[in-house]
């Protein structure tokens, strides 16, 4: 069950946020699959071998962060790409696994698609 789309991971644990990121991302042309946490997150990780990218909010309730989560991806999941994003703190580069990207909240949603297709490689 391949698809040619990319998949990307949302992991955001305010509900109607992450359901209008996965509306915004879905028509862009990927595959979405929705997480509330990163304890669920790392379950969707395990259990699929075809995650492109994981779109993270650094606060988020539960076991760890947006950042502890991007640092775990990266070290289980290296080629996994990782964007996060936040309204309260900014991530510098030393937060984040090199290669990552962070997303100032409020973005734009073309500023957002634009970052994912940059990463997953789709023009």
């Amino acid at each position: 069950m391949s698809s040619l789309k990319p998949v990307i991971l949302i992991v955001e644990d305010e509900f109607l946020l992450r359901m209008d990121s996965v509306e915004v991302i879905e028509e862009a042309g990927f595959e979405v699959i929705p997480a509330g946490n990163a304890d669920e997150a790392i379950a969707i990780l395990t259990a699929r071998s075809d995650i492109h990218l994981v779109f993270t909010d650094i606060q988020m309730p539960g076991s760890m962060d947006g950042l502890k989560l991007a640092r775990f991806v990266r070290d289980r999941w290296p080629p996994i790409k990782i964007v996060a994003t936040s309204g309260h703190v900014r991530a510098a580069d030393k937060d984040l696994p090199e290669g990552s990207v962070f997303l100032p909240k409020p973005y734009r949603e073309a500023e957002l698609i634009a970052t994912l297709r940059n990463l997953t490689g789709i023009a």
